[in-house]
């Protein structure tokens, strides 16, 4: 272990080298553009002179690395992130907190997209994204519920071509299939932009051996894949309208499917696939007043709904109020309603540039939930409940090096009362040295489904997963510390954290003499566990990213970060407390890649090669045994052509997983990745634009 430790250590400084190369002409002129950033403050900042932290994929990365999903970029571009296998939605973990604790936005929207307690990331089509934001520990102050582990701000793009038609398809191993395709035009005041995208996989099998665990013998021939079979869709439209210099107006909507197709055979027991249905609309708009002060209105409605799509006759049960057991079929084809999420949220948002160098921001938001779920909630079809907020920040620059910022959230929700939670950041500037800190606090009430909702797990072994009506709100204190150097052509910036969540809110295995009699003898499970409160957790860790440009035509650029996790949980069946492993937890994580760009400008052709690298640690887990320690690698070509006044095409072509490594884990047990090896995949971007013209 010791030794381990040491090569990671002595291993730093080449952790510390991963890429991203511009593909333009004059590299050196676009680095030298400032990039501005809003998630940290939720306000304009140089990304440099921030006050706030913040860790940003730009566009040239994004470019450069050519991912395919949202998983995909985080993973090998961010080391601080960790997916983990989930049909339902990504498992994502961030400074040791899970998916309920990372607040995900859309052009600094919340977006919805809860699939069985998982972020939906498919709803985002990586062929959109300007840049990604992240600022990581407690923000609620800001942001509200589910901001204590960090912020994921998508940025999209934003088109200025009065007529833009691009197409963007990419083909890969194991039958990936993927297709984006953007129409936008502008007349006058009016501005049109629909998009289109479609997913498809076959899925892989790594293994045909199934975990003994729920069977008297090892399943040798199981058919059950490690990432199974789907196909995915989703169109969304936006109109955005200027009504005057200072007044702009928009409305959007969106409507996307997945379904999953699982195998049936060995085991025999999946006879049904996953459907997954999501829709929003939204409206709002700015207004522009005097000395750069601006108000904002949004208002946002989301639904998703979760079904079984049945491939085989099933018979489901359920039970009158006399306890009277009824049973009924489902046939092939037919669909089974699980659950259906319903929000609808409104802000109200100022931002006022004050005297002596202050720049306050105000709101406030009111945000309501649904949850459906036939035969799954403890007392009645829908359960619902509300929260309203009020928030204030003020950014103060009392000298030309120092900026502090300081605000607060009033939160009342309908269940939980009344709760402030405080931020307040430093940013002091020393010459090409930035010092940060930052102190804050979160809150997030349990949600509907951890309240209410339970469900059947049918993997391995058949587990119950209860819901709980007593549980508390969760709360949390983060501190933080950066140094941050910014040379010429190097820079580098070290941040230590510490994390401490009161009421941890996760699944705890319970005897079975705890569950209820009727959910025993009806589904025999082999495992019950509930959602419990953790009597206190403490997460900290130390994140390290750099960034070298040697030469013109060379950026390596890279990241490390070290995890480590504290619970407690007490027993009171043996009156106890427990120390219980966080799920998910990794000590080490590093990105790794190096890009070289060139361009031949009399041809009209620029070439980037990139290589990238992600390495982890073992992943530990309470139940089913820790996933692997694993290290992959990926190379990517891209190819840019300039086929006229109007005319754009890129081509990108590549091998994920260079080295074929791949687990043999057994099926449903915890995984370190769930690659199918050695993959090569193929892009094709079509792009024709047309700007306004000027005036003769």
């Amino acid at each position: 272990m010791k030794r381990m430790r040491q090569i990671w250590l002595a291993g730093l400084v080449l952790l510390s080298l991963s890429a991203e190369v511009s593909a333009q002409s004059n590299v050196a002129m676009q680095d030298s553009i400032p990039e501005i950033v809003v998630t940290g403050t939720g306000t304009e900042h140089y990304l440099k002179d921030a006050p706030v932290q913040t860790e940003v994929i730009s566009r040239k990365m994004l470019d450069s690395y050519a991912g395919a999903t949202l998983e995909d970029i985080l993973s090998g571009l961010c080391a601080s992130f960790d997916f983990s296998a989930g049909d339902m939605g990504a498992n994502m973990q961030l400074g040791g907190l899970g998916n309920g604790y990372i607040l995900i936005l859309v052009d600094g929207k919340k977006m919805h997209g809860d699939v069985g307690g998982q972020n939906n990331l498919g709803l985002i089509d990586p062929a959109r994204i300007e840049r990604i934001e992240i600022v990581k520990g407690a923000a609620s102050a800001l942001y509200g519920s589910d901001a204590i582990a960090g912020v994921v701000n998508i940025i999209l793009k934003k088109h200025r071509e009065n007529i833009l038609i691009e197409n963007t398809s990419r083909g890969g191993s194991y039958g990936e299939f993927r297709q984006s395709n953007t129409v936008q035009f502008k007349v006058g005041k009016f501005t049109s932009s629909t998009n289109f995208q479609l997913k498809h996989s076959d899925g892989w099998q790594n293994t045909t051996y199934e975990d003994p665990n729920r069977y008297e013998y090892p399943i040798t021939n199981s058919i059950n894949k490690t990432v199974n079979r789907y196909t995915d869709w989703q169109v969304a439209q936006r109109f955005d309208y200027q009504v005057t210099k200072d007044l702009s107006l928009y409305a959007d909507g969106s409507f996307y499917r997945k379904r999953i197709y699982r195998p049936c055979g060995v085991p025999d027991y999946k006879t049904y696939d996953f459907l997954y249905r999501n829709s929003s609309v939204a409206t709002g708009g700015k207004l522009k007043l005097k000395n750069s002060n601006s108000i904002m209105l949004d208002v946002n409605y989301d639904s998703h709904a979760y079904y079984y799509m049945y491939t085989r006759e099933t018979w489901d049960k359920e039970y009158d109020d006399s306890g009277k057991e009824i049973s009924f079929p489902y046939f092939p084809g037919d669909k089974g309603l699980q659950s259906d999420q319903s929000r609808l949220l409104l802000q109200l948002k100022g931002i006022f540039n004050l005297p002596y160098f202050n720049r306050l921001s105000v709101g406030t938001d009111t945000e309501i939930n649904w949850l459906d779920a036939p035969r799954r909630l403890d007392e009645k079809d829908q359960v619902s409940d509300y929260t309203t907020s009020f928030y204030a920040q003020d950014e103060w620059t009392p000298i030309e090096r120092l900026n502090i910022t300081a605000g607060g959230r009033l939160t009342v929700n309908q269940n939980f009362g009344v709760r402030i939670t405080p931020k307040v950041s430093a940013l002091y500037k020393l010459g090409a040295f930035n010092l940060r800190a930052t102190y804050s606090e979160g809150f997030k009430t349990p949600t509907l489904k951890e309240l209410h909702y339970r469900y059947i797990r049918q993997m391995s072994i058949i587990s119950l997963n209860l819901e709980n009506t007593e549980l508390d709100p969760q709360t949390s204190r983060y501190v933080s510390g950066g140094l941050e150097y910014n040379g010429t052509r190097f820079s580098i910036n070290v941040t230590g954290y510490c994390n401490w969540v009161d009421n941890m809110i996760t699944l705890v295995t319970i005897p079975l003499s705890q569950a209820p009699g009727d959910l025993v003898v009806t589904y025999d499970p082999a495992r019950v566990r509930q959602y419990q409160n953790m009597d206190d957790a403490r997460t900290y860790g130390v994140d390290v990213n750099a960034k070298w440009t040697p030469v013109q035509s060379l950026t390596l650029t890279g990241g490390y970060s070290y995890l480590d996790t504290e619970a407690n949980q007490y027993d009171e069946e043996d009156q106890v407390r427990k120390h219980v492993i966080i799920d998910g937890m990794a000590h080490h994580r590093a990105t790794v890649s190096a890009i070289w760009t060139h361009a031949w400008r009399r041809s009209n052709y620029r070439l980037g090669i990139g290589v990238y690298g992600r390495i982890q640690s073992k992943r530990y887990y309470q139940d089913d045994g820790n996933g692997k320690a694993y290290n992959l690698w990926r190379l990517n070509t891209r190819h840019q052509f300039k086929l006229g006044k109007r005319w754009n095409a890129e081509v990108n072509a590549g091998i994920d997983n260079i080295f074929n490594y791949y687990e043999t884990t057994y099926h449903s047990l915890n995984y370190g990745t769930t690659t199918a090896g050695r993959t090569f995949y193929g892009s094709l971007m079509i792009q024709f634009g047309q700007k306004k013209k000027k005036n003769t």
